[in-house]
């Protein structure tokens, strides 16, 4: 990995637009969807034994769900018909349910039939509406529409609005294995798998994607971002297919999953935010939502059972971190974290991004802001988790090339082995989370905030966590110069990290440390009213939000550094 930056645009060298694996699934959008609702169909029919009692309580299970959730929870996105359709599916089963005359075998053909129904309306609805003759205008918008936000920000005049004097490239660093991923993305099909920490990413993730000059991927987008009109469009022009969070009923979740499969068998490049939603804690992912990662493993497993042995077959997995000095949604994040009292429960959608006015806020308020990204694209790997080399070769530890069509191998022949299957999407999960903390790049804001909670922690011993961000914010100083031998300490062991290749950092990191507390203090949290980090008229450490200044600490869980307090 190079602490390069790119600064300039790639020349095309990928299939032309006609030839986008994306654009010929948007021709065939009909038949593919078809072919979606079919193969969900079969799938949950294998999941219920082919017993009817099993299908008919998984039917009506659907049935009472989707009921609450018109009158509990309907967005304006929703079908005009939903509750017709959802009534008619209700008298259906009533119907079936009190006929007693009707043998077993012709009401479980009508129990599918009613499968059929379902599967048929919710592969419709997840669907992209991909149009290639919109893409390219989509994102010439997204690009010079950052861009010229920049600019303003830049030169602090609306009269530099449309001003090109700065790029995009100035204020995004995109780092790490590029090269590798444009190389492998004309030769495979690619997914890639990037953390979540803000609703930017995904707008952002788009933007890098079209600056390495890579075809279109598609990527599953909640639901309630199509309620806006707008919205909509950049979404379904740029190959984002739908995700209703609330639908947590069997067919919804086996067609969301059989859509995925099929996409990746076609070819077609994908995107999974794999934590599943943006992380409320701001710590890196460490357990993964495996649903959809699955669908990587039995895509891979089809081609070879199709016969598609050769390199146009493989699915390379790409682990992206997202790498921000601040995020504005922060605040909200950290409190929907701490409210969590260890039981799974339900999200309500955040409101953030319900307007476009909202939304056009959302991005000025982060391009008026000096802060740079980064982003970090990691090794490619095969769906093991095996690192690949230029050519899409699977290597092991040793760096020997191993063939990854053996490990879905018995009796001689690629077969399914639903527990073979599992313990694979297990070991990606797994091989993601530690590429995530690898290709990680801290900056200085990460630093100063991990670096100030732990002496803080360590002060209060006898306290939990709870107890610990409850204490009055006036109480809590860090005399600068202990706080700046403390930050040196962490700082030398995160270069020693670095020097194990089991971490990355920004360039900033290299100055000298009053630069580098400074430069860290100037950009944690910097655009919250109450910030995390600042200095006190005595020139000490004080914090004016300590559960900001624990989602900003939390960047750099999972490397032990708790172990030098």
């Amino acid at each position: 990995m190079t602490d390069d930056y790119i600064k300039h645009k790639y020349d095309p060298i990928l299939p032309q637009k006609d030839e986008w694996p994306v654009v010929k699934l948007s021709k065939s959008r009909k038949e593919f969807v078809k072919s979606v609702a079919e193969a969900s169909k079969k799938r949950i029919l294998g999941l219920t034994g082919g017993n009817v009692a099993v299908l008919k309580e998984e039917l009506e299970t659907t049935l009472y769900r989707e009921k609450l959730r018109i009158k509990q929870n309907p967005w304006a996105v929703d079908p005009d018909d939903d509750y017709e359709f959802w009534n008619n599916v209700k008298g259906s089963l009533l119907q079936l349910s009190a006929d007693i005359s009707t043998p077993k075998i012709e009401k479980k053909k009508k129990y599918i039939a009613i499968l059929d129904e379902i599967t048929m309306r919710y592969a419709e609805e997840i669907a992209s509406n991909f149009k290639h003759t919109h893409y390219k205008f989509t994102r010439s918008i997204i690009t010079s529409g950052f861009a010229r936000l920049l600019n303003a920000a830049r030169v602090k005049g609306i009269k530099r609005l449309f001003s090109n004097q700065y790029s995009l490239q100035d204020k995004i660093q995109t780092i790490g294995e590029t090269e590798q991923l444009r190389d492998l993305a004309s030769k495979g099909t690619i997914i890639m798998v990037p953390t979540h920490f803000s609703n930017l990413d995904s707008i952002l993730i788009g933007w890098i994607i079209s600056v390495l000059g890579l075809p279109p991927f598609i990527y599953g987008a909640g639901l309630n971002l199509f309620n806006i009109d707008i919205f909509a469009y950049f979404m379904n022009s740029l190959g984002a297919y739908k995700v209703d969070r609330r639908k947590k009923n069997l067919p919804y979740l086996e067609t969301l999953k059989t859509y995925s499969s099929e996409a990746i068998q076609f070819g077609v490049h994908s995107l999974f935010f794999p934590g599943g939603t943006r992380s409320r804690s701001g710590k890196i992912e460490s357990k993964l939502k495996l649903g959809l990662l699955s669908t990587a493993i039995e895509a891979q497993r089809a081609n070879y059972q199709k016969g598609i042995n050769d390199i146009s077959g493989k699915v390379f997995i790409v682990p992206v971190t997202i790498n921000y000095h601040f995020v504005l949604e922060a605040p909200s994040l950290i409190k929907e974290y701490l409210s969590i009292t260890g039981q799974e429960r339900y999200y309500a959608e955040s409101d953030e991004f319900s307007t476009s006015y909202k939304i056009s806020k959302f991005l000025f308020k982060f391009f008026t802001k000096g802060s740079d990204i980064s982003v970090s694209v990691g090794k490619a790997m095969d769906v093991l988790g095996h690192y690949v080399d230029k050519d899409g070769n699977s290597m092991d530890k040793n760096g020997r090339t191993i063939e990854t069509r053996d490990y879905f191998i018995s009796n001689g022949e690629v077969n399914l082995d639903t527990q073979r299957e599992e313990e694979y999407t297990n070991r990606l999960g797994n091989r993601i989370v530690e590429e995530f903390h690898i290709i990680n790049r801290v900056f200085s804001s990460h630093l100063v905030a991990f670096t100030a909670f732990q002496m803080i922690k360590k002060q209060n011993k006898k306290l939990d966590l709870f107890n610990l961000l409850r204490l009055p914010e006036e109480d809590i100083v860090l005399d600068y110069e202990e706080f700046k031998q403390e930050v040196q300490r962490v700082l030398d062991q995160i270069f020693e990290l670095k020097a194990n290749n089991k971490i990355h950092v920004a360039p900033h990191l290299r100055r000298g440390i009053d630069e580098i507390i400074s430069h860290g203090l100037d950009n944690v949290g910097m655009y919250h009213a109450k910030r995390p980090l600042v200095k006190n008229s005595e020139g000490n450490i004080i914090t004016e939000d300590m559960s900001l200044l624990y989602f900003y600490h939390n960047r750099l869980d999972g490397y032990d550094l708790e172990k030098l307090f």
